[in-house]
């Protein structure tokens, strides 16, 4: 296991957010993250990627736990955040420019990183238009180029596709996968059932802070599989698992 997750546990006041979560990616591996609004997914990612601070639980690289915001391995990890961390008024380089910078690449090393980045989310011909002019896909492609610039081996993408055209989901689709083929591992959370269906490996669902299943798709096809052959879907079984309730 290149990335653990070990009884992580997070209160914010009297509300348990987080209750002793535990989940691995392997190289070349897919996570698919999913839960209800509120059910602890963003918390969790934010544990792993070390914006939040654990109450109790490890997060361990190959292993080895991470150990304060200084560790190195903290540098194997790649975020790329719901929320678009994009200036509008730069252009596709410059931004990149300036995320490349925060990591201290050598300029050769991040030239070489920005060009590759650019090239697999499709968007070289565009390296010097100011994001503004960018659709709302581009951006998101962007994004995703930005979290890859220090080569990391495991990248959390936290709802990547919010927004965008079917074009531009599968374009992000397709560059997901051209990483899996990298050996990259991938935590991805998401709310839409056919995403996860298409590209996890292995689903993980939250509710109420506590991990409630992890297995594969084939696995919950069998758990939940009705006997007669005919398919069950991932959100069926989602929706057994977490009811019907409203998680506004």
């Amino acid at each position: 296991m290149i990335l653990e997750a070990r009884a992580l546990h997070k209160k914010f006041g009297a509300l348990t957010a987080v209750d002793e979560v535990s989940f691995a990616l392997r190289p070349g591996e897919l996570v698919g993250l999913l839960g209800p609004n509120g059910a602890g997914k963003t918390t969790t990612v934010s544990m792993v990627c070390g914006t939040v601070t654990p109450d109790r639980g490890a997060v361990l690289v190959d292993g080895e736990p991470i150990a304060g915001d200084t560790d190195v391995k903290k540098r194997r990890i790649g975020i790329v955040p719901q929320e678009l961390a994009l200036y509008d008024e730069l252009s596709a380089m410059a931004n990149l420019q300036f995320f490349g910078a925060l990591y201290a690449l050598p300029k050769s090393v991040l030239r070489n990183a920005i060009d590759d980045a650019l090239t697999l989310v499709g968007l070289a011909d565009r390296a010097r238009d100011a994001v503004r002019t960018f659709s709302g896909g581009m951006k998101r492609r962007l994004n995703l180029a930005a979290g890859l610039l220090h080569d990391p081996d495991i990248l959390l993408l936290d709802e990547p596709t919010v927004g965008v055209d079917p074009q531009s989901r599968n374009a992000i689709f397709d560059n997901i996968e051209t990483l899996k083929r990298r050996g990259k591992a991938l935590l991805y959370t998401t709310h839409y059932m056919e995403e996860a269906e298409r590209l996890a490996d292995r689903i993980v669902i939250i509710d109420r802070g506590r991990v409630i299943l992890d297995d594969t798709l084939a696995g919950i096809e069998q758990q939940f599989g009705r006997g007669d052959g005919s398919r069950v879907s991932l959100e069926s079984a989602f929706l057994a698992l977490t009811g019907r309730e409203l998680r506004d």
